[in-house]
C-alpha cells in the first residue's frame, strides 16, 4: 500500500466533567484525528493522545502537530509499505516522540485491517471476544463524592477500580474506600507524586490488598522502583517509566515492577506494544491497557489491543459516555455488565462519524505528493 494523502483535523472536545490527577486537570481535549488515504482511495484512521500540557510526558498536542505535520508525515507520504511494523523503521531517524508517531501508525494499522479484510483485533493476534472495563477516577474534593462515584461505577458492572492518589490525599483515602467498599478490586495511581524517601509512608498501604500502586516514582526511576518493591508488598505497576520494549527488559531484570501498563501512545504505537505484551508474557509480566482520556477512534485501538492474550487486568477503557456529551465514533463504545465487545467488522470496528468530527474541527490540514 501507499499512502497518498493524509488529513489532519484538529479537533477540540470537553469532558463532560474535569479530571484531576497529581499533575492539574483537564476539562478540554485537543487532539490530531488523522486520515490516511492510499492508492486505492481506502481509509485509515488514527487519533494522538497527547495532553495539552507536558506533565504527563514531555509531549503535547501542539507538539505532535509540529513533528506530524514537519517530519512524519513527509516521510511516510508515497512510500511503499506492506506492513505496519514498517513504520516504526521509517520513523526511526525520528528520536521520541512516541505520542505523534503512534498516532499515525494506528491510522496505518487500520489501513492495513481494511485492505486485509480483517478486525484490527484479528491483525494484531487478539483472541479475546470481549474485554473486561476497569475505571479511573480523579482526585475528588471530598470522600463523599468519592464514594458516590465508586458505588455509581459499580452498579455499572465495572471490573475494577482506580483512584488517583498524592501526598496529603492517599492512605487515609484508600482506607476509608477499602472500609466502605471491601471487596472491590482496588488499584492507586501515583502518577511519579513520591520519591523513595516516601517507603514507609507507601508501606501503609500494604494492609489494604490492592492491585497494585501504579507509578509511585519517578518517570525515569526504574532503579528506585526496585528498591521501593523489594521494601513493600503492594505489586508496582510501571506507566510513565515504560515507553519502549527496551524500558520493559531493565525493569523486569532488576524487578521494579510486577505489572505494567501498556499505553498505546506512550510505547509509541501497536506494533511496540503488541511486542511489549508478548515479552511480558513470556516473562510471567501481567498487563492492562490504560488510559489517556481518548476519543472513539483511540478507544477503538485500546479495545482492539486488549484482546491479545496476556491482557489479564481490566483496563481502564470505559464506554465513550463516560467522558464525552458524544464521541466521534458510530456506535460509540459501550460498557455491558463490565465488558466491552471486541467488534469483529474490518479495521477498528468503529466508523468515524465525519459530521461530528467537522462539528468540533478547529482547522483541517491536508497533505499530498
Amino acid at each position: 500500500m501507499i499512502i497518498t494523502k493524509v488529513i489532519m483535523n484538529h479537533v477540540r472536545m470537553r469532558l463532560r466533567e474535569p479530571f484531576h490527577t497529581s499533575f492539574g486537570t483537564i476539562q478540554d481535549k485537543d487532539i490530531a484525528v488523522i486520515e490516511v488515504i492510499d492508492e486505492k482511495g481506502n481509509s485509515g484512521w488514527g487519533e494522538s493522545v497527547a495532553l495539552p500540557d507536558p506533565t504527563y510526558t514531555e509531549e503535547t498536542f501542539k507538539t505532535n502537530w509540529h513533528i506530524l505535520e514537519d517530519y512524519l508525515i513527509p516521510l511516510l507520504l508515497n512510500r511503499e509499505i506492506s506492513h505496519p511494523d514498517e513504520v516504526g523503521v521509517i520513523f526511526s531517524p525520528i528520536r521520541r516522540n512516541y505520542m505523534a508517531k503512534a498516532a499515525i501508525e494506528g491510522a496505518v494499522w487500520d489501513l492495513y485491517a481494511k485492505r486485509s479484510d480483517l478486525s484490527l483485533s484479528d491483525a494484531l493476534g487478539g483472541t479475546r471476544k470481549s474485554i473486561e472495563a476497569g475505571i479511573s477516577i480523579g482526585i475528588q474534593q471530598s470522600k463523599e463524592e468519592l464514594f458516590k462515584k465508586i458505588e455509581g461505577y459499580l452498579e455499572e458492572g465495572f471490573k475494577r477500580i482506580k483512584i488517583k492518589i498524592k501526598p496529603g490525599m492517599d492512605v487515609e483515602i484508600i482506607k476509608a474506600v477499602r472500609e466502605r467498599f471491601p471487596d472491590v478490586p482496588l488499584m492507586a495511581d501515583a502518577n511519579s507524586a513520591y520519591t523513595l524517601k516516601d517507603t514507609d509512608h507507601l508501606r501503609k498501604l500494604d494492609e489494604f490488598n490492592l492491585l497494585m500502586i501504579e507509578q509511585p516514582l519517578g518517570a525515569d526511576d526504574i532503579i528506585n522502583h526496585a528498591k521501593l518493591q523489594k521494601a513493600i508488598k503492594t505489586p508496582i505497576c510501571l506507566d510513565e517509566s515504560i515507553q519502549s520494549l527496551d524500558d520493559v527488559k531493565k525493569a523486569v531484570e532488576l524487578g521494579s515492577c510486577q505489572i505494567i501498563n501498556i499505553k498505546i501512545g506512550r510505547v509509541g504505537g501497536l506494533s511496540s506494544a503488541r511486542d511489549i505484551h508478548q515479552y511480558c508474557k513470556e516473562n510471567g509480566i501481567a498487563v492492562w491497557c490504560g488510559g489517556m482520556l481518548e476519543a472513539g477512534i483511540g478507544r477503538a485501538f485500546n479495545i482492539a489491543l486488549s484482546s491479545l492474550e496476556n491482557f489479564t487486568l481490566p483496563g481502564d477503557t470505559a464506554g465513550s459516555a463516560r467522558y464525552w456529551e458524544e464521541d466521534i465514533i458510530n456506535p460509540e463504545v459501550v460498557v455491558v455488565d463490565g465488558l466491552i465487545e471486541v467488534p469483529s467488522s474490518i479495521g477498528i470496528g468503529y466508523e468515524p462519524n465525519r459530521e461530528t468530527i467537522k462539528k468540533y474541527t478547529v482547522n483541517q490540514t491536508i497533505y499530498s505528493k
